[in-house]
């Protein structure tokens, strides 16, 4: 009888130690799943990092890899944002979130101008053309590359055919990180416009954003960065960025 009461004592510490260790789920995080979208030429490794970093803090997720380099942006934000929905749906989360890499925050755009998710939560967008991309511009307009240049590219840039451009204000909880280390990038024609040597900060913005913060990184691995995953993961629980936290190394 007392070895019973004793091993039932034990149970019930280890429950309550358990409980204390496994992040709760509550108004800061909720059951939620976060969809992951990569950027133009990449895959889902290019996000994994961040993936991980979610995971740690207590979130599911779901990082699709879709066809950047073949189809039109309509057709890619059905695929990629297609694809998150239905990792996500295996864990029936109450929110959906939303981390996106440079085209696909435009992919999230997109999709939510044609369909609403009524499980929407918030969405940070890392380096997004939200303007249309002067670097789109110069790599569509090389005749030799054109051949080569997926479709999409076109549609990222500042012209009459710039789909981020057509899509108008925001109308849920984003938040847009901006980068602002070039280090000689596609933007040497306007060098003297900030960037992240891909994207430029202005042309990072769009209408109806929550919050907007510039960090110090690079476009190409802004997603690998410590302060990037801190300020990602403190707008999903917050809806803001932490505007008082000194950036790293500082």
């Amino acid at each position: 009888m007392l070895l019973a009461l004793q091993s039932a004592f034990g149970l019930l510490v280890l429950i309550a130690v358990l409980a204390v260790a496994v992040p709760a789920r509550g108004a800061d995080n909720p059951a939620a799943c976060v969809i992951l979208l990569h950027g133009l030429w990449r895959t889902e490794l290019s996000m994994k990092w961040l993936q991980w970093q979610l995971e740690d803090a207590g979130y599911d997720t779901a990082n699709p890899t879709y066809p950047s380099l073949r189809y039109p942006i309509e057709e890619l934000a059905e695929r990629g944002v297609g694809q998150g929905m239905e990792e996500c749906a295996v864990h029936d989360p109450a929110v959906i979130h939303f981390v996106t890499h440079s085209l696909g925050g435009i992919l999230v755009r997109q999709y939510l101008s044609q369909r609403p998710i009524p499980q929407l939560g918030r969405v940070v967008m890392l380096g997004p053309p939200n303007q249309g991309s002067q670097a789109a511009d110069y790599v569509y307009s090389v005749d030799l590359l054109r051949p080569v240049t997926p479709e999409a590219v076109g549609q990222l840039g500042t012209g009459d055919r710039s789909v981020p451009r057509s899509l108008g204000p925001v109308n849920f909880e984003l938040g847009v990180i901006a980068g602002t280390e070039s280090r000689g990038g596609p933007l040497l024609a306007t060098s003297a416009v900030a960037s992240d040597g891909t994207v430029a900060v202005n042309e990072t913005l769009v209408r109806g954003m929550v919050d907007f913060i510039e960090l110090p990184v690079g476009h190409t691995f802004m997603m690998w960065n410590a302060e990037v995953r801190d300020q990602v993961i403190y707008f999903l629980r917050h809806g803001r960025f932490n505007h008082a936290e000194p950036p790293l190394g500082r």
